[in-house]
């Protein structure tokens, strides 16, 4: 795996745009950045037919990050590549 965690990216077919700088697998779907648990909660119950979820960036107030939550955070849904507003918090 490079330093940078591509690989990992790649292998899952998280597109360039959606990326940031962590990935959990859990299951079947990825978790791509500082997701509120609140996203991964319906990701788990809902169990869409999806690849896996992402908030790309690193924006202010997200979870781990400092910072004071300026707008909604967009979590994305990916599915073969295609990306779709999956929920906002």
């Amino acid at each position: 795996m490079t330093d940078s965690g591509d690989e990992v990216k790649d292998d899952y077919g998280i597109p360039e745009d959606m990326r940031s700088c962590h990935t959990s697998i859990m299951g079947d779907y990825y978790v791509e950045g500082h997701v509120p648990v609140e996203a991964i909660w319906k990701l788990l119950q809902e169990q869409p037919e999806i690849d896996g979820i992402a908030l790309p960036g690193m924006p202010d107030g997200s979870p781990g990050m400092s910072g004071k939550k300026e707008q909604p955070f967009i979590i994305y849904s990916i599915a073969d590549g295609e990306v779709e507003e999956f929920v906002k918090l």
